[in-house]
């Protein structure tokens, strides 16, 4: 997927250096060419902010840790200059790290931020969760962990960039650096870069949602779209509607949501210089999205407001389980990211959702599989605790050696209610397929755990209506694929969420 993005990439440079250009002017280019003016020399003074060791020259401590609650202040900058490059990566304890550490970035000392978002949806991945993709404006390496932003953010008198770790454990190691030309002034008229998180969980019934509500001059470059479906089947068929400067009826209205994220027929994992999905998990309950638009070749300009709006409907189901509609509302998971220039100083935004309300799950109530090792009964095959990489540095390991076998554990429901699974498994080249069952009903498809390369895979599955009680989780072993060497199972932890 990357390689075909950066292709494709490629090909646009090629393209524009290729194309002809009008009589003795050899150095214009088409508008958007990336690399067009590199061979001008630009006034300014290159510049870094980062999280070096201050003992430059021995020292090798190039991190910052943030314990929760507190603010890293990333880069205190004296103007005028602009902000060409941003890179972080970050080992934190929390799951959900990228959700509930918020970036936030003010210019010209204003007291409200013009850049309000959490770190992992500024960089166009939502849920809270690493992975990876590549773009014009953003580029995120390292499984999801490198992030990299080419925004251009200008600023006349000061930039000051912040971190805060809103969520409840430490942040071990925060690495950063803030790329900067010191420019002898800026051009008249230079707009400002802005970002705004916003999110319903669950989008509210009877409004379409609203990714940017924007006052004053400018235009609109981008936005990322993040959703957790909650029921099956496709919630991408809503509208965009674009009202510009206070227009009672959209001047651009929209086809879809695949159609406004530049795909069609649905999405499907890709990255694109302008446009992409680079999450699509498919369209079971509790699959998860995150898509992109970047507005660079068509910016949407604006004289005195802008206001976004995307309809959240879909496909619908009646009581039985059939088809109701096609286009319907549905009360999915939205959030987003809207990214503008504007010359005046923003309306303040509204206070941004408070960090666990961020995330879909209470992470602290996931059990550790390998803590119920008295407890699980294997059919055939040993079943151990094994050390590694796993979340509390363990995993649950059962060697089965041929299909058919099963792996029971028991748990205890305190209430009734429509249940949702959530499963952290192991995929490694010795492992087989397992169907997970709960008291001996299969939950969707069995699940290929084989891969080259040892890793853990977070599952959402639909466990359906569930009674006060005990129950029993168990995991068959099918079969396994033609190029795994074995049947083994690898669990980390689960968790079981009522609804």
């Amino acid at each position: 997927m990357k390689n075909f993005a950066f292709c494709s990439l490629v090909s646009l440079v090629l393209l524009a250096a290729m194309l002809p250009v009008s009589g003795c002017q050899s150095s214009v280019l088409p508008t958007g060419y990336p690399l067009e003016g590199l061979a001008q020399i630009k006034p300014g003074h290159a510049m870094r902010a980062s999280t070096s060791d201050p003992n430059w020259k021995d020292g090798n401590g190039d991190a910052r840790p943030i314990a929760p609650g507190k603010t890293l202040v990333l880069a205190n900058l004296k103007g005028p200059g602009e902000i060409t490059h941003m890179w972080n990566t970050v080992a934190a304890q929390d799951r959900g790290y990228s959700r509930l550490i918020v970036l936030r970035m003010y210019w010209d000392g204003e007291t409200t931020p013009s850049v309000e978002t959490p770190l992992g949806d500024f960089f166009a991945m939502g849920h809270g969760i690493d992975h990876p993709l590549t773009s014009l404006p953003v580029t995120v390496s390292s499984d999801g962990r490198g992030r990299n932003c080419y925004w251009p953010m200008p600023f006349g008198k000061s930039a000051k960039i912040t971190v805060t770790n809103e969520g409840t454990r430490n942040v071990d190691a925060f690495y950063s650096y803030i790329d900067w030309q010191k420019l002898p002034k800026l051009p008249a008229g230079t707009a400002y870069f802005h970002a705004q998180y916003r999110q319903e969980h669950p989008a509210v019934m009877g409004r379409n949602y609203l990714i940017a509500d924007l006052e004053g001059k400018g235009h609109y470059v981008g936005t990322v779209l993040s959703v957790r479906q909650l029921t099956a089947s496709w919630w991408g068929e809503g509208d965009d509607f674009w009202f510009i400067d206070g227009e009672k009826e959209p001047s651009m209205r929209g086809t879809g949501s695949e159609d406004y994220l530049c795909d069609g027929w649905g999405l499907r994992e890709m990255s694109q210089p302008y446009y992409g999905a680079p999450l699509v998990e498919g369209y079971d309950p509790y699959a998860r999205t995150t898509a992109y638009r970047w507005h660079i070749p068509d910016p949407v300009r604006f004289d005195k407001s802008l206001r976004l709006e995307i309809e959240h409907k879909g496909v619908t189901f009646n009581e039985k389980g059939e088809i109701k509609s096609g286009f319907e509302e549905r009360p999915d998971d939205f959030s987003s990211v809207a990214f503008w220039y504007q010359t005046e100083p923003h309306k303040p935004f509204p206070p941004i959702a408070a960090a666990k309300d961020r995330l879909y799950y209470d992470w602290t109530k996931m059990v550790e599989a390998e803590t119920r090792l008295a407890d699980a009964k294997a059919s055939e095959g040993n079943v151990s605790v094994q050390d590694g990489a796993w979340s509390g540095g363990k995993q649950l390991f059962w060697t089965p050696s041929k299909p058919g076998q099963t792996l029971e554990l028991s748990f205890d429901l305190a209430t009734a209610g429509n249940c949702e699974l959530l499963l952290v498994l192991t995929k490694s080249f010795d492992y087989g397929n397992v169907q997970v069952q709960i008291d001996g009903k299969d939950l969707g498809a069995p699940l290929r755990l084989y891969s080259k390369d040892i890793v853990t895979k977070e599952l959402h599955l639909d466990a359906g209506a569930l009674s006060a009680g005990t129950h029993t989780l168990r995991f068959v072993n099918r079969d396994r694929d033609p190029e795994s060497k074995g049947y083994f199972f690898g669990f980390d932890s689960y968790m079981f969420q009522t609804r």
